[in-house]
C-alpha cells in the first residue's frame, strides 16, 4: 500500500460537498444497510417532525444524536433500519392554515368547506419536505426517505384505527361527561399532556370573596364564609363552598378601622385576615356541612343549591381552607357536586364567551370579565381582599389561548387502568440520565389521568367509531370492516372528513342507522402510534414480521420535554396494545439557546438558520459541538466562536495530524508490510498504541451507553496527545523515515478515523 500526501489546507464545508455527491452518486447509506442483512437488528424509532414550517437548529440537535448511534451500531455489525417519517395532522398544522387563510374560528372554516380545509392542510405539511430533507442531508443524518411514514397515509391510518379498536374491545377506550382543558379559540379539548406544554406566567386577580351564611346560628351573627380564588368568573356560576370535613375552622371578629365583622376561614390560614382578630367559635369542617349562604351574583339559576359540602381534596397550604365550587370548570368541583346530586350550570358557551342573556357579562370573554367582576365584588359588598397574583396558567400549546377546564362529552383511553403496567415499563427503560425514571417521568406516570383524547377539530384521524340513535356502537379497524358493513367497496375511500363521514350503514342491534361520531384523535396519538403504524400493521403484506423485527426500539432520542409528549404516548400505546413499552432505552436532550444563554427567537432576532451554520463551519463542526460540548440533557448554547473552538482545536488537529503522516509515508515511500511488532517498537510508540487500545474500550463503552461527552472528551483527548506529544516529540524519526514511527502513527489514525466516524461522519 502507498501513501499519498494529503494537503494540510483544507476547507472542511467544500470538503463535505464532495463527500456528499461521493454518497450520494454510489448509495453509500443503502450499502451500509443491506451489507448487514441477516445480522442482529439494532432498532430506533425517529420522532417524526412536521414539515409545514422550517426547520430550525434545534431540528439538528436531535438528529445528530439519532445518526451517531445507528452508524455506531452499525459499524459493531448490527442490521439498523433507519425509516423516516412525517408528522401531519392536529391544531399545530390547522391553526397555521387558519392564519393563511385569515380565518378566527372553527366558523370560518365550515363556511370554507371541511373538504377544502383539510385539501389546505394536506398541501401545507408538504410545504417543507425538501428543506427538512435537504438539511437532513447535509448533516449526515442518513436515513430512508425513500420509505418515509407519513400520519396521513390511508394504512397509516387504518393501522390507528385497528390499534384503537383493540383498546376499545379491551372496554378502555370509553366516551364520559368530564371536566377537561379546553381552548375556547380552537373549539376543542385537550390531553394533560398538551397541557403541560402550554403553560404562561400571568397576573390575575387575587380575590378574598365573603358569602353570607343564611341558616343556623352562625346566619344570628351575621357571619361570612370566606373563599378565595383566582378566576372571578367562576364565581357567575358557584354551586357550593366546599370545606375539608377533618380540618379546624374558626368564627372569627374582625376588627378593622373600627368596622367589625364575623369571618370563617380554617384556621391554619387566620393569618389571611386583617385587622384584630377574635376567635368566638372553633369548629371542625364536618360541623359546616349542608350550611346555606348568599352567593354574590344572581346573574343565572341554580336551583337547589348554595350550601357548604365535604371534599378532602381541600387543603390549607394557601387561601382561606374554603374553596368555592364551580362544577362546569372543575374536574373536583364536579366530582363533589355530583356526590351531592347539585345541579351542573354552565354560563359560557364553547367559543369562551359568556352567553349573551347573562347580566353585566353577557357576551364578554371569560377572562376578559375577572375585571368586571371585581368592580362588582366590591360594589356589592362581597369583595373583602383583593391583589395581583402572578401565577403559572395553561394556555393551549398551539394557539396561545387561555385555557379554560370546561365541562363536556369526550372519549377518554381509560390510561388510569394501566397505571401498574406502566410503571412496570418505566421501571424497565433504560433512561438517560437515569434521575428522569424516578424523577420528571415517573412523576407524571404516578400522577397520571385518563388520556382525553377526542379533538372537536377537521384534520386528523377520525375516531372510527359508528353509533346509532340508541346508542349502540361499533369501532371499525379499516376501511375493509367499512366497507363490509355499508355494503360497498371502500378500498380507495379518503379515511379524513368530511368522506368518512358520509359512510353510513344500518345498526345490527335496531333499525336505526349508524353514523360515526364527529371527533377526531389528538396527534399525540399519531406519533405514538409509528412503531407499528409506520409498516401499515397489521393490514398490509409484511408488516406483522417488519414490526415484531423492530419492536420494541432499542433507542429513542428527543428533546427533555417529550417526557409528557412522544415518550410517554409511546410507552402507553404499546402498554395499552401489546402491554410492552415501545422502547427500551431513551435519551433526553437539552434544549439549544443562543450563545448567551437565550432561548433563540425570531422577535428576538438571534436564531441561527441551520444550513448557514453548516455552510459556514461545516456539518462536522455542528456534529462535534452538539455530542462533545456537554452532556446530552444538558442545553447548548450555539454560537459562532464555539464551533469555531471545535474546527480549530479538534478537527483541524486531526487533519493535520493525517496530513503529516501522509506526507512523510509518502515521501519515505512507507509500505505497512515494513511494521514491526509491537514489541520491538520504542516505548513511545508502545506508550500511543496502549493510550489508543485504552480510547477504544472508553469509546466504546460510552457510545453504547449513549454518551457521547465522555466518548468526545476521550477523543479529543487523544487526539491532543497524539498530534502535541507523541508526533511533536517524534518529528526527527519522521524526518528520517522511521518505519515503527509511521506504522505506530497508521495504526492510531486508522483505528482513531473509525471511532471518530459515527461523530463526525465527513471528515473521518
Amino acid at each position: 500500500m502507498s501513501f499519498r500526501s494529503i494537503s494540510a489546507s483544507v476547507n472542511l464545508p467544500a470538503l463535505e460537498h464532495e463527500i456528499l455527491k461521493f454518497w450520494s452518486d454510489n448509495d453509500i447509506f443503502h450499502k451500509t444497510v443491506a451489507a448487514r442483512t441477516g445480522a442482529a437488528p439494532w432498532s430506533f424509532y425517529e420522532g417524526p417532525p412536521t414539515a409545514n414550517g422550517m426547520p430550525g437548529t434545534h431540528h439538528i440537535e436531535a438528529r445528530v444524536f439519532k445518526d451517531v448511534f445507528p452508524r455506531f451500531q452499525t459499524m459493531k455489525g448490527r442490521f439498523v433500519t433507519r425509516k423516516a417519517g412525517w408528522d401531519c395532522h392536529g391544531l399545530p398544522v390547522e391553526i397555521a392554515v387558519e392564519k393563511e387563510l385569515g380565518f378566527n374560528g372553527k366558523g370560518d372554516i365550515e363556511k370554507f368547506g371541511v373538504a377544502a380545509f383539510n385539501d389546505k392542510c394536506r398541501e401545507s405539511v408538504q410545504r417543507h419536505v425538501s428543506a427538512f430533507s435537504d438539511m437532513t442531508d447535509r448533516m449526515g443524518f442518513w436515513v430512508d426517505f425513500d420509505q418515509a411514514y407519513w400520519t396521513m397515509s390511508p394504512e397509516y391510518v387504518e393501522s390507528v384505527w385497528w390499534s384503537l379498536k383493540e383498546i376499545w374491545k379491551k372496554g378502555l377506550l370509553v366516551q364520559d361527561h368530564r371536566v377537561a382543558p379546553y381552548c375556547p379559540r380552537c373549539g376543542t379539548g385537550l390531553s394533560d399532556h398538551e397541557l403541560a406544554q402550554g403553560y404562561e406566567t400571568i397576573t390575575d386577580p387575587s380575590v378574598f370573596v365573603r358569602f353570607p351564611v343564611t341558616s343556623g346560628e352562625l346566619a344570628l351573627i351575621n357571619a361570612s364564609l370566606l373563599v378565595w380564588t383566582t378566576t372571578p368568573w367562576t364565581v357567575v356560576s358557584n354551586t357550593a363552598i366546599a370545606v375539608h370535613p377533618d380540618v379546624d375552622y374558626v368564627v372569627v371578629e374582625v376588627t378593622d378601622e373600627e368596622k367589625s365583622e364575623v369571618l370563617i376561614v380554617a384556621e391554619a390560614l387566620i393569618d389571611c385576615l386583617k385587622g384584630e382578630k377574635k376567635i368566638l367559635k372553633r369548629v371542625l369542617g364536618k360541623e359546616l356541612e349542608h350550611t346555606t349562604y348568599t352567593r354574590p351574583f344572581n346573574y343565572v339559576d341554580i336551583p337547589d343549591a348554595h350550601y357548604v359540602v365535604l371534599a378532602t381534596y381541600v387543603t390549607t397550604e394557601d387561601g382561606t381552607g374554603l374553596v368555592h365550587q364551580s362544577p362546569a370548570f372543575g374536574a373536583d368541583d364536579l366530582a363533589v357536586c355530583r356526590s351531592y346530586g347539585l345541579p351542573v350550570v354552565n354560563p359560557i358557551a364553547a367559543d369562551g364567551r359568556f352567553l349573551p342573556d347573562v347580566p353585566v357579562v353577557g357576551g364578554m370573554f371569560f377572562k376578559d370579565a375577572d375585571k368586571v367582576l371585581v368592580k362588582e365584588l366590591r360594589a356589592n359588598g362581597s369583595l373583602y381582599k383583593h391583589q395581583p397574583y402572578e401565577h403559572s396558567y395553561p394556555h393551549c400549546w398551539r394557539c396561545h389561548t387561555a385555557l379554560m377546564y370546561y365541562a363536556q362529552p369526550s372519549w377518554y383511553i381509560r390510561t388510569t387502568s394501566i397505571k401498574d403496567a406502566l410503571l412496570r415499563e418505566n421501571a424497565a427503560t433504560d433512561w438517560h440520565p437515569e434521575t428522569i425514571k424516578d424523577g420528571r417521568y415517573g412523576d407524571w406516570l404516578n400522577n397520571n389521568i385518563d388520556w382525553a383524547l377526542s379533538r372537536n377539530r377537521y384534520w386528523g384521524t377520525p375516531l372510527p367509531i359508528w353509533r346509532c340513535e340508541n346508542k349502540h356502537e361499533i369501532c371499525v379497524d379499516s376501511l375493509k370492516e367499512l366497507g363490509a358493513l355499508a355494503g360497498k367497496e371502500l378500498s380507495n375511500l379518503d379515511p379524513h372528513r368530511p368522506f368518512v363521514d358520509d359512510i353510513t350503514f344500518g345498526c345490527a342491534e335496531c333499525s336505526s342507522t349508524m353514523v360515526r361520531v364527529p371527533e377526531v384523535i389528538d396527534c399525540w396519538y399519531d406519533s405514538g402510534a409509528m412503531p407499528f403504524a409506520q409498516w401499515g400493521y397489521p393490514h398490509k403484506e409484511g408488516s406483522v414480521e417488519k414490526f415484531k423485527a423492530a419492536y420494541p426500539a432499542d433507542f429513542i432520542a428527543e428533546a427533555i420535554d417529550q417526557t409528557r409528549g412522544w415518550f410517554y404516548t409511546l410507552m402507553t400505546i404499546g402498554t395499552l396494545v401489546f402491554d410492552k413499552s415501545s422502547y427500551k432505552s431513551v435519551l433526553c436532550l437539552g434544549h439549544i439557546l443562543d450563545k448567551d444563554g437565550r432561548k433563540m427567537s425570531k422577535h428576538v432576532g438571534n436564531v441561527i438558520e441551520p444550513m448557514a451554520l453548516m455552510d459556514q463551519h461545516g456539518a462536522d463542526a455542528v456534529r462535534w459541538y452538539m455530542l462533545a460540548a456537554g452532556s446530552p440533557w444538558a442545553a447548548r448554547r450555539v454560537g459562532h466562536d464555539a464551533i469555531n473552538e471545535v474546527v480549530r482545536k479538534t478537527l483541524l488537529t486531526y487533519w493535520n495530524t493525517v496530513s503529516f503522516h501522509s506526507l512523510y509515508a509518502h515521501a519515505s515511500n512507507f509500505e505497512l508490510s515494513q511494521s514491526p511488532a509491537l514489541a520491538d517498537r520504542p516505548l513511545m510508540d508502545r506508550w500511543i498504541i496502549s493510550e489508543l487500545n485504552s480510547l477504544v474500550t472508553e469509546v466504546d463503552e460510552a457510545l453504547t451507553d449513549f454518551d457521547t461527552q465522555v466518548a468526545g472528551r476521550a477523543l479529543a483527548r487523544f487526539i491532543d496527545d497524539l498530534s502535541n506529544w507523541y508526533v511533536r516529540r517524534s518529528r526527527r524519526r519522521f524526518w528520517d523515515g522511521d518505519v515503527s514511527a509511521m506504522a505506530t502513527l497508521h495504526e492510531c489514525l486508522k483505528t482513531l478515523t473509525q471511532l471518530l466516524a459515527p461523530m463526525v461522519p465527513f471528515i473521518t
